[in-house]
């Protein structure tokens, strides 16, 4: 029952939607990538436009792979932050997860992994992508998409505390 109410919590909180039903990413900071490759595989199933707003890292960036990418556009303040994916060992600490970061590369489109690789590949630390480099990779929005986003609501995304501790992440979200 609590899982149900946690996924529907962070699917709503995720999807905020203008009047022309665009996905606008602002401020989200990740967590279970298996959380977020169900809602961007929703996202993607809907048809719905997706306008990167603002801060979008860990496992968010995974849209990048999951949306087609002529349906997702970045604006001037679009920031992208990409690090290992990581879960809790036995102990309760935080290791990489060699497997969840794989994965997580494998999601990301060929440009996108071309970037980290030049960058030395995923790891703790995170590495941003913006500006220019961002603009190479994510279509810019146009005037029309960006006056939308500014008449729209924004939400930031959502962090989860309750989890298993084998479940792969790709943020290292501050508790």
């Amino acid at each position: 029952m609590r899982a149900r109410l946690i996924a529907a919590v962070v699917s709503t909180a995720l999807t905020v939607t203008s009047a022309s039903a665009t996905v606008i990413i602002s401020d989200d900071a990740g967590g279970k990538m298996q959380d977020y490759t169900t809602h961007f595989r929703q996202v993607r199933d809907s048809g719905e436009p997706v306008v990167i707003a603002g801060i979008c890292v860990s496992a968010c960036t995974m849209v990048l792979g999951l949306v087609p990418s002529d349906r997702i556009c970045a604006t001037h303040n679009a920031v992208l932050g990409f690090h290992a994916a990581w879960m809790f060992d036995n102990s309760g600490k935080r290791v990489v997860s060699a497997s969840g970061t794989q994965d997580l590369m494998q999601t990301y489109p060929a440009p996108v992994r071309a970037w980290i690789a030049r960058r030395g590949g995923l790891t703790p630390k995170m590495m941003y992508l913006r500006g220019r480099d961002l603009a190479a990779i994510v279509a810019p929005c146009n005037s029309s998409r960006v006056a939308s986003v500014s008449r729209a609501k924004r939400s930031g995304g959502v962090r989860q505390v309750a989890d298993t501790k084998n479940t792969p992440r790709a943020s290292f979200d501050a508790r």
